[in-house]
Order: structure tokens, then sequence, then C-alpha cells
């Protein structure tokens, strides 16, 4: 387990664009293929960010979106329930955003086609409260842990491997 302690915003931005450029390279490295064969690994890629309000999910997720290209600022979906961005010149098509907070059973997300979007090799899927879909998540996913350190803006961050 990598653990990450940052201090301010900036810093967890940081820390989430180094994760999205090593995540963008996982067929590579994980899975024998090379960047053009990403559809031989079964599924999304998928990230579970899990941490009280405020932790630095959505602000690490901002970071993750600006390392593989994206520009502008991210917000949370929370009213929307998730987000798509088009991805260029990456082995992967799409990284989706999904904020469950508001969700209160799992299967709420099947009409919106999270089934489809989980099973699709050539995406990346970032989910904040994946507890609460946590029956309908596939097994391998990446578990990101955030927490409150003991200074105001001290964020600790655990990704699991």
């Amino acid at each position: 387990m990598n653990t990450y302690r940052t201090y301010s915003s900036d810093e967890t931005k940081k820390v989430g664009s180094e994760v999205a450029k090593k995540v963008s390279s996982i067929p590579s490295r994980y899975f024998g293929a090379s960047k053009c064969q990403v559809s031989s690994r079964k599924g999304a890629v998928v990230l579970a960010l899990k941490g009280d309000l405020g932790s630095g999910k959505t602000t690490f997720t901002q970071g993750f979106l600006r390392g593989l290209g994206i520009r502008g600022k991210a917000q949370s979906p929370t009213f929307v329930i998730f987000k798509r961005f088009a991805l260029r010149d990456l082995p992967f098509t799409n990284v989706y955003h999904f904020d469950c907070y508001r969700i209160k059973k799992a299967d709420e997300l099947k009409i919106l086609g999270i089934k489809e979007i989980l099973e699709n090799p050539k995406n990346i899927v970032l989910i904040e409260w994946p507890e609460r879909i946590k029956n309908i998540l596939p097994k391998n996913i990446r578990k990101i842990e955030f927490k409150h350190g003991k200074k105001e803006n001290e964020r600790l961050i655990k990704i699991a491997r």
C-alpha cells in the first residue's frame, strides 16, 4: 500500500495526476498488452475513492483528469451522478467520474448504463462513495482511501496495490 500525505489542494491534485499517468500505462505493464491492445483486459479500470466529506476525493479527481490531459475544472457530479470525459492519444477512450453520495440503492445506476461502462476495457472509472454501490462493482477495483490529517489541510491518501 502506498501512502501519501498532502498539505494543500495542489499537492492532492499532484498525487492524482501521478496516479493517472500510472493508470494510463496499465495495459502494457500489468496485462502484457501493448497500448493498442487495451481490449485484451476484461472490464474498465475502476478506482474506488472512499473517504469522508471534504477529505480530498474530488480534488484528487481533478488532478487525475489533468494528468490524463483533460483541461478545465472538474466539479463533483453530486447532482448529475456522473460525468464522462473523452480521452485522446491514450489507450483508453473515456474516463467516467461517478459521485454516489446521493445513491440509495445500486440499482439506481443500472438505468444510467453503469454495467456497460464497467465492462468496457477502454474506460477508466473513478467512483466517489463506492461503498454505496459495492454489490455491483467488479472484484478487481483499485481502492483509494482518503482521510483528514491532524492538521487543518493535511490529507492522507492510501492506495491499495
